[in-house]
């Protein structure tokens, strides 16, 4: 790796906009000029607010919707299939 290229990294908060949540973890975000910070555990971090985390993402939450996979066949069939 070439030296002086590479951002800094260092530890930072991320804080789930919808839900509250904050993830303690390590990113290059944490060189950047982050005005708000957060206290965990007594530590200082840069917080980072996000939309969608594993904390309020559908998937995870198990909210997500499941599409109705049966009759795409006979529909695409109808649609395009072949004519007479």
């Amino acid at each position: 790796m070439k030296r002086d290229i590479h951002p800094p990294y260092g530890p930072v908060a991320f804080r789930d906009r919808a839900t509250g949540r904050v993830f303690a973890t390590r990113s290059t975000l944490a060189g950047s000029d982050i005005d708000r910070t957060v206290d965990i555990d007594g530590e200082t971090y840069p917080v980072v607010d996000v939309d969608v985390t594993s904390d309020s993402h559908p998937f995870w939450t198990g909210t997500a919707r499941t599409l109705d996979s049966e009759g795409r066949v006979e529909k695409f069939q109808r649609r395009y299939g072949r004519t007479s």
